[in-house]
């Protein structure tokens, strides 16, 4: 049973939910000048994981609902967010602007421009798959039948991040040898999955969601996982990452026994 009366759980739903659209609209608007400042816009990839952080600590300090969760959620989250956010940072030092944005913007460079497909865009996404973030830090305690829930999302959680974590690492030591130069990574969890660390991001969203469960409203932001799982398949993620990569030597062999999206034993031979 929730701590506080439907209209008060209304109310700090809307300080969260107003207080997180201010907190998305600072990180990103920061980081739009830094872009404009530095002439690249791949640092949006670094404030994808801050975003969402700053999300989880002001729904952990402005929620009125249950303080062991709010908290796990604040630390679950940070986890994820700051552990990316370092990876991008260290993939995008001393780099170009990344193709996708280059293509996306196509020379158009206007303000207007970078902010509705780019800095707008992933403000919106961040607020969309956050939802559970907000509405479970104004819900009350859950139900004791519900801590079983609870420890699957955690278990998730930690499946995802330990996926995404070891995928970019073994990636990361692939590419620093020149000997590697030009070849497709085809090793480890690679082996198993063509993209480990977009299928370990999707279980993270996907453990939060469950950690976030403290009765029957929660069901309500089910779709924030699934937009996220959908973006990661089909969109920003594994799909857009394919579109660049189908015609390196090599590729489609690997396409062949390896598996797309959930990790599979690799398949012996190539049909």
């Amino acid at each position: 049973m929730d701590i506080c009366p439907n209209r008060s759980r209304t109310v700090n739903f809307l300080i969260v939910a107003t207080a997180s659209v201010a907190a998305v609209l600072v990180v990103h608007g920061v980081t739009f000048l830094i872009a404009r400042r530095i002439g690249r816009y791949n640092i949006v990839d670094i404030t994808w994981g801050l975003g969402f952080v700053a999300i989880a600590a002001v729904a952990a300090t402005l929620g009125s609902g249950d303080l062991f969760r709010r908290l796990l959620l604040l630390a679950l989250t940070s986890l994820w967010g700051l552990r990316l956010a370092w990876h991008m940072y260290v993939k995008t030092k001393g780099h170009g602007e990344d193709p996708r944005y280059r293509d996306l913007l196509g020379g158009n460079l206007a303000p207007g421009n970078v902010i509705r497909r780019i800095f707008g865009t992933q403000a919106v996404a961040t607020l969309v798959v956050a939802l559970p973030l907000m509405l479970s830090a104004t819900l009350g305690p859950a139900p004791a039948a519900l801590n079983v829930v609870t420890g699957i999302g955690a278990a998730v959680w930690l499946a995802g991040l330990t996926c995404e974590a070891v995928g970019d690492h073994q990636l990361r030591v692939f590419k620093r040898d020149p000997a590697n130069k030009g070849a497709i990574m085809d090793r480890g969890l690679w082996s198993w999955t063509r993209h480990p660390n977009y299928f370990g991001d999707a279980c993270v969203w996907w453990g939060l969601w469950l950690v976030s469960i403290a009765g029957w409203i929660s069901l309500a932001t089910v779709a924030s996982p699934v937009v996220m799982t959908y973006f990661l398949v089909q969109v920003t993620g594994a799909r857009l990452t394919e579109r660049y990569m189908k015609d390196r030597p090599g590729f489609r062999e690997y396409c062949s026994r390896t598996s797309y999206f959930v990790p599979l034993p690799p398949r012996s031979h190539t049909r």
